[in-house]
């Protein structure tokens, strides 16, 4: 997959691809999430992508990733929400 958003290839990780399975997150959900999710960066290279999916029970959806050559898929989340220590 590659991102348009961020105009590199996208990566995910091991663990990453273990929580999708986990959450029932598929890649056309991932795919949207990284093209129009919210982002909140914590640094130059670390950040977090994420939007809310009404339909879904479980509904806001958050992407761990690092920024580099590859936007890189650390982990994906479920009920997650946006705080100051985020």
């Amino acid at each position: 997959m590659i991102s348009k958003r961020f105009n590199k290839p996208v990566v995910l990780t091991y663990h990453a691809a273990e929580q999708m399975a986990e959450r029932h997150i598929d890649e056309e959900t991932l795919a949207d999430l990284i093209e129009s999710g919210d982002v909140k960066y914590k640094d130059d290279q670390h950040l977090w992508i994420y939007k809310a999916y009404p339909a879904r029970q479980d509904n806001m959806i958050c992407a761990a990733a690092i920024e580099r050559n590859n936007l890189i898929i650390k982990t994906v989340m479920i009920n997650w929400e946006l705080s100051d220590e985020h």
